[in-house]
């Protein structure tokens, strides 16, 4: 079996995004390969944790795609301020292929746009890929997965970090499935009784307050906030009264163009021109969300450029989907080209920070080994780009972890989903399976 098939067969995808197939770049042929260690969500470090514990396999996963992609030379992309992670992948390079890529401690130095020219200064064309410019991206909790794929170990854990009001912030392997319910308590229950749940990160995760949804490939961990903060009330609002307080507040300073990460990179991102969809009817929202869609969903532009307030990065996601919905792509004219002040406007991860009044929270989430058993799971079919796997169980049947419980078809886009612990299947739906513990 090529190892394309086993990473394809172990059910990989990335670890720290969307949840691409890992076995479609793998069957890439480059010239860079880049290990994304950036991790520059504030207060998650499951990343950092992953480096420090496990950066031998880390490595292994790394070598295996720059042998398998032919690439002439890898990237580790990781924060300077990060030693004790710098000390630790460093001490296992023994690859003359591969060297350090230093980054400074901003927002967002994670972006594989960023990455990519950090590494290589080439930058990535407009609607395009890594792929575009010869490079393959890969987060290093994935490039792990990579390595156990290849003695056939499939996905069946996640490496999170839990965060925030809790009394033991900490990071772990969870089971795929495991209830949100569960991440708390093993980080020793929440330190106030009514709070929200960042998912993923408190720029570009999600809000929920439910504790019964799930880890999945992509959960990088959860942040833990209090009901009465700014950040939960602030994200907590419906769409159409962030819509209403824009049309009526937005005076176009233009901040959150200027401090926009893609624009100063040379794309044609302008946020003040998209809010200008919610004010100047008479124009067409199609002649202003054209600005939008280039955009990454940072959200610097809401939550921390904006002087008053407003939510031009929910704006943005509203443009790129207008534009979905009529079918219609903005094609960049102007060659792609570097602000020549991009680097006076960066963003320090703790002037962030402060500005969302986080800063209490950032402290170490240590590695903890103590193994999380919860009592069942419920995997879902579709944690990854693609289509979704198709159940290969029935109600009762018998599985150890392991094993394999949804495939995709072949030639659909997508990738193989495993039992997480070993136990009996309760439940079979379309989106998910459930499984108690034996």
């Amino acid at each position: 079996m090529s190892l394309s098939d086993k990473i394809f067969e172990a059910g990989v995808v990335g670890a720290g995004g969307a949840g691409f197939p890992t076995h479609i770049k793998a069957n890439s042929q480059v010239e860079f390969m880049l290990a994304n260690g950036a991790e520059c969500e504030p207060l998650i470090h499951k990343d950092f944790e992953i480096m420090v514990n496990f950066p031998k396999e880390i490595i292994r996963g790394m070598e295996i795609m720059l042998e398998q992609t032919k690439a002439k030379r890898g990237y580790f992309g990781i924060k300077s301020k990060n030693a004790a992670a710098v000390d630790a992948i460093s001490a296992n390079l023994e690859n003359g292929k591969i060297e350090m890529c230093f980054l400074g401690d901003f927002y967002p130095s994670g972006d594989e746009y960023e990455l990519v020219y950090a590494a290589t200064k080439r930058l990535i064309p407009p609607h395009g890929l890594p792929l575009d410019v010869g490079c393959v991206v890969n987060n290093v909790e994935t490039l792990y997965n990579v390595a156990m794929a290849s003695e056939g170990k499939p996905v069946t854990k996640k490496f999170v970090s839990i965060a925030g009001a809790v009394k033991t912030p900490c990071s772990f392997w969870a089971p795929i499935g495991t209830s949100f319910k569960e991440l708390i308590k093993m980080a020793g229950g929440a330190t106030t009784k009514d709070y929200g749940l960042f998912v993923s990160g408190l720029m570009m995760g999600t809000l929920t307050f439910d504790e019964n949804e799930v880890v999945t490939k992509t959960t990088a961990g959860l942040i833990i906030l209090p009901s009465d903060h700014y950040l939960i009330d602030r994200m907590n609002r419906p769409m159409k009264d962030m819509n209403r307080i824009g049309k009526s507040a937005c005076d176009q300073c233009s901040y959150c163009t200027e401090f926009c990460p893609r624009y100063l990179l040379g794309y044609d991102v302008q946020p003040h021109k998209v809010m200008r969809s919610l004010e100047f009817t008479k124009t067409g929202e199609s002649v202003w969300n054209q600005y939008a869609d280039l955009c990454c969903m940072c959200g610097l532009c809401s939550l921390y450029a904006c002087p008053e307030d407003l939510y031009p990065r929910e704006a943005c996601g509203q443009g790129k989907e207008h534009l979905r919905e009529i079918g219609e792509k903005y094609e960049q004219k102007k060659p792609v080209k570097v602000h020549p002040i991009k680097e006076g406007r960066r963003v320090p991860l703790k002037q962030l920070m402060k500005r969302l009044d986080v800063l209490k929270y950032n402290v170490d989430t240590p590695f903890t080994d103590k193994k999380l058993i919860p009592q069942n799971v419920t995997i879902k079919l579709k944690q990854h780009v693609g289509v979704p796997a198709r159940a290969v169980v029935a109600i009762g049947d018998e599985v150890s972890e392991g094993d394999l419980i949804g495939r995709i078809d072949e030639g659909k886009l997508g990738t193989n989903v495993h039992s997480s612990i070993s136990g009996i299947v309760t439940q079979v739906s379309d989106e998910y399976i459930k499984i108690a513990s034996n």
